[in-house]
């Protein structure tokens, strides 16, 4: 594990850009970004189309290691170069760290969660994080209902992937996302607290993770996880929140920094001179890097 990233991460003030949309997802980025289904014929287009787009923000003046601490990876934008180099040796050029999302999307709703579905290539899908220098994961889970029985299985399941990373020399990013339209949020956010604190505790001390959660609807829900020794960083999910409402609820969570992915790249659009695309991606960046460092 590259020790000088690993130091970043835990103390070095700034935010995460999270552009790991996948498969499902590519679609309606593309379309926030002004590329129409209209104008690719099949996925390797569309691939290749996002790519495009990725490249623009990870080369954009704005996209900066001042502001910008580190960025979450899709699988296919880790195989693939910007400007002569695999995407996280670019990322490190500029002094970002780079992740990669492994989870392989939402099994079925159950027990008021959603779970991962099986990884079935995590070890290769790791092994070649090994090698594309990759620093940390991403892996992502739902929680929609304060069903205790749910959330344990939910935390379980993290943190049995985690370990799997873990031993690969990588830093996981656990990912339980509880909804912001669930009904008794509040309470989901509790039971959740409480199962992440006793796998946490459970921990050796030579390992770490890194949370992300959504924004809790009482400020500083999470303090104690942001203070726990084998915590690296906590980070928040925009979680469909407005960017403007995402930076007004996290600037009330001392320690929590934001990893945001709709948020950051809403208002940049393909037919953008480059003027316009680094002033307006410019000034989402100030705004999110506002909000993870300067605190109410």
């Amino acid at each position: 594990m590259n020790q000088q990233q690993f130091e970043q991460m835990k103390s070095k003030g700034g935010f995460i850009a999270a552009l790991d949309q996948s498969g499902g997802s590519t679609p309606k980025a593309l379309a926030g970004y002004g590329v129409g289904e209209d104008q690719y014929s099949n996925e390797d287009e569309m691939f290749d189309l996002v790519h495009e787009m990725r490249t623009r923000i990870i080369t954009s003046p704005a996209f900066s290691s001042e502001q910008i601490i580190g960025a979450i990876l899709f699988e296919q934008t880790m195989d693939r170069q910007i400007e002569g180099q695999y995407t996280a040796d670019y990322l490190a050029s500029k002094g970002i760290v780079p992740f990669l999302k492994i989870d392989s999307g939402l099994a079925e709703k159950d027990n008021g969660v959603q779970l991962m579905k099986p990884i079935k290539d995590l070890d290769e899908k790791l092994s070649r994080g090994n090698e594309r220098n990759i620093f940390g994961t991403k892996e992502r889970s739902v929680v929609h209902e304060p069903n205790a029985e749910g959330i344990k299985e939910l935390v379980k399941q993290q943190f049995e992937v985690a370990e799997k990373v873990l031993s690969y020399d990588m830093i996981p990013i656990v990912e339980p996302e509880v909804d912001i339209n669930s009904a008794d949020k509040v309470k989901s956010e509790e039971i959740l607290k409480v199962e992440l604190k006793k796998h946490l505790d459970e921990l050796p001390e030579d390992k770490n993770v890194m949370l992300k959660l959504t924004i809790p609807t009482n400020a500083n829900t999470y303090k104690e996880l942001v203070g726990h020794p084998r915590v690296l960083r906590v980070v928040a999910l925009s979680g469909g929140y407005s960017r403007d409402e995402a930076n007004e609820k996290l600037k009330e969570n001392d320690g929590v920094i934001a990893s945001f992915s709709r948020a950051l790249v809403t208002e940049v659009n393909v037919k953008q001179s480059d003027e316009d695309f680094n002033h307006t991606l410019q000034q989402a960046v100030d705004s999110i890097y506002d909000a993870s460092v300067n605190k109410k």
